[in-house]
């Protein structure tokens, strides 16, 4: 349970960077995001779920 506390608290610094160092950039990224396609997200979230899946997998051997 403490290891899935440190990876969520781990992704929400991460996750938090970008908005602090440059919120203005990460706006206009929002909105390109929005601006694309459902297949398109769906491919990039799919890749990063495998990529994230692949590093645990390492990890935790």
């Amino acid at each position: 349970m403490s290891l899935l506390l440190l990876g969520i608290g781990l992704v929400l610094v991460f996750e938090g960077v970008p908005w602090f160092a440059s919120p203005a950039a990460m706006r206009r990224f929002v909105l390109q995001l929005a601006s694309l396609p459902d297949a398109s997200l769906r491919v990039a979230g799919l890749c990063s779920m495998l990529a994230g899946l692949g590093l645990v997998w390492l990890v935790r051997g």
